[in-house]
């Protein structure tokens, strides 16, 4: 308990405590009598999903505002694309390629940390948290001596964090939505690198949030041109009248992370 905040009534930690205590009997051994917050099978009912989300967002959401984070620059990409030292790793000549974008996604992260996060609260970084490009996210910003965020999420096969992830702030999440939630309340800028689906829903579910302004604008950086051109026909979408032809204006492409630098210490949003 805060000892900050007094308040009249009995902490709820030390009545789990004091139920560890009691006499061992049928009674007390019972499903029934344990404390509704302290019985995992209850909290794991399809009845108890509304409060489960609700914990969800609430822990990720106190533990980084008692961190002090005010804002984040997002960094999405692949899990499969490896450092250059590991291209051999790669599961195909393309991943092999695209290894420069691990370096770029690391040099991004670094110059980020360096320029703006002189007390550690303002535009950190934040990754998925696991390996490939969210890696080399993370590990940039420990180059620059700074902190970082990872928000994991379990999968059947999973994933164990990045070691570069700051510890107090390497979340784990059940629910991909409320894990997309946690990356965009504090979003300063979006940089997004070559990647495969879960990118692309992040990359779509974020367009969309600005482009019907439930989000305000922010830099929004594709790195590599030709990747994002040769699996996504933008024009087509813009020419079939199904985005407007302005929508193309929400993103900027660029390669290098001193190009993006650029963009985002120049970016104007665009006027209504």
């Amino acid at each position: 308990m805060n000892d900050e905040i007094r308040r009249p009534f009995r902490d709820a930690q030390k009545d789990v405590e004091t139920v560890r205590e009691v006499p061992d009997t049928p009674q007390t051994r019972a499903p029934a009598y344990r404390l509704a917050f302290a019985d995992p099978e209850f909290l794991w009912r399809d009845e108890l999903r509304p409060v489960r989300l609700q914990l969800e967002l609430m822990k990720p959401e106190l533990l980084m505002k008692e961190y002090g984070i005010e804002s984040t620059i997002v960094l999405f990409g692949s899990a499969r694309i490896p450092e250059p030292a590991r291209a051999g790793e790669a599961a195909t000549k393309t991943l092999a390629d695209y290894t420069r974008y691990y370096d770029e996604a690391r040099e991004f992260a670094r110059l980020i940390t360096e320029k703006s996060q002189t007390n550690g609260k303002h535009h950190v970084i934040v990754t998925g948290g696991g390996p490939g490009i969210m890696e080399a996210g993370n590990r940039g910003a420990a180059d620059a001596g700074g902190v970082s965020i990872g928000l994991n999420i379990v999968l059947p096969h999973e994933q164990a964090p990045n070691e570069y992830v700051t510890p107090d702030l390497c979340f784990n999440f059940h629910y991909f939505g409320i894990r997309k939630m946690h990356f965009l309340l504090r979003a300063a800028a979006i940089a997004i690198f070559p990647g495969g689906f879960g990118t692309l829903d992040e990359m779509f579910e974020a367009l969309t949030l600005i482009q019907t302004e439930r989000m305000d604008p922010v830099p929004f950086l594709l790195f590599g041109r030709d990747f994002w051109e040769s699996v996504i026909n933008w024009d087509a979408l813009a020419d079939a009248g199904t985005i407007a032809r302005e929508d193309l204006d929400l993103f900027t492409y660029v390669e290098t992370a001193e190009e993006a630098m650029r963009v985002i210490e120049t970016w104007q949003p665009r006027q209504a």
